[in-house]
């Protein structure tokens, strides 16, 4: 049995791989002025999103990052230090450490410990592949660090099934994945009564929406209770972004287009009126600030009346900027819409 996914595409036809972004109408900014919720502009800045760098240690198929072992783009302990006097000085609720593999970043541990120290009830949350967690490495006492410093995890399990996740992310990767889950519960992540957080990502395998967040996650609570005695706190389900290496798997097998098509026929004006970069700013690995890291990887900066880099944050100007978007936007809108923190709705 594999997870159940929601509206599929029928099949491609053929698109050149000259496309242009505009395969149909209308735009996301006329689909959002037609339901009345255009434009959209930020409300808050709760969580700050920070990028450490895009070197992974996989190359898995659906990658809106287009992270591999190769990248050389590593943020500096200065920029990290500017996110953290951020932190300091702010109300920000969340720090969300991402990337790549954001542990492969050599100064992931300072960063996590100053951040720690500069605000002892910030929720930090760090989005991992688990799969450099289960090696005999550099990297095999990281969860030990985490539950030192009360870090929550967001781990990414696109499926429940050797096959399905070994495809999308490479041999292996499947039960090197599951040995970081045992590893996790055995720390005290992801129980009912722990404060350790052990958040799961599902991602359909190919030009699907997800299927509903609350049924997955219980299919996927009785699947690895039972094959595997794992426990996690939530399931998160996002829709992969026709950004980078999952856009051009589209271009190759000439469904690009058909994607689009279908994220703006499932336009949900009440998903567009929840989505993410309102309360979000992400920081790329340069210290560039973003609405998100989707209009990161498009190089789609905040909207110039506003801070441009973590250097210069201000949080009065960054509350209420003109959020930027583009026909990718259409991703997080779709069905109950998408975010980093799983479904919208």
């Amino acid at each position: 049995m594999t997870p159940q996914t929601g509206s599929c595409l029928p099949g491609a036809g053929s698109v050149p791989h000259s496309l242009r972004e505009e395969c149909f109408t209308p735009t996301f900014e006329a689909a959002l002025a037609s339901h009345g919720v255009s434009p959209l502009y930020a409300t808050g800045v709760g969580i700050l999103q920070v990028n450490t760098g895009y070197r992974c240690n996989l190359r898995c198929t659906h990658c809106h990052v287009d992270a591999h072992p190769e990248r050389t783009e590593v943020m500096s302990r200065q920029t990290m230090n500017q996110c953290v006097e951020v932190l300091k000085s702010n109300p920000i609720r969340t720090l969300d450490i991402t990337g790549g593999a954001p542990e492969m970043n050599p100064d992931f541990r300072w960063f996590v410990e100053t951040a720690r120290s500069a605000s002892p009830d910030l929720e930090i949350l760090v989005r991992s592949n688990l799969t450099l967690l289960a090696a005999d490495n550099a990297f095999r006492d990281i969860p030990e660090f985490l539950r030192e410093h009360r870090v929550n995890l967001v781990a990414s399990l696109p499926c429940y099934t050797r096959e399905i996740v070994n495809r999308q992310r490479g041999d292996g990767v499947f039960e090197r994945s599951i040995e970081a889950l045992k590893k996790f519960n055995a720390l005290g992540y992801g129980f009912p009564d722990s404060p350790l957080e052990l958040n799961l990502v599902y991602n359909p395998t190919g030009p699907c929406l997800p299927g509903c967040q609350h049924q997955l996650e219980e299919e996927y609570r009785k699947q690895l209770d039972q094959q595997f005695g794992i426990r996690f706190t939530r399931l998160y389900t996002i829709t992969n972004m026709p950004i980078n290496r999952f856009r051009q798997s589209l271009i190759d097998a000439g469904g690009y287009c058909s994607y689009m098509e279908l994220l703006a026929a499932n336009f949900n004006p009440a998903a567009a009126g929840a989505v993410m970069c309102l309360d979000t700013i992400s920081v790329r690995w340069d210290g560039k600030l973003f609405d998100c890291d989707f209009n990161q990887m498009l190089d789609l900066p905040v909207n110039p009346s506003a801070p441009l880099h973590i250097g210069e944050f201000d949080r009065a100007r960054l509350i209420g900027r003109r959020i930027s978007t583009g026909q990718h936007c259409f991703g997080c809108t779709a069905g109950a819409g998408s975010s980093c923190q799983g479904s919208l709705l």
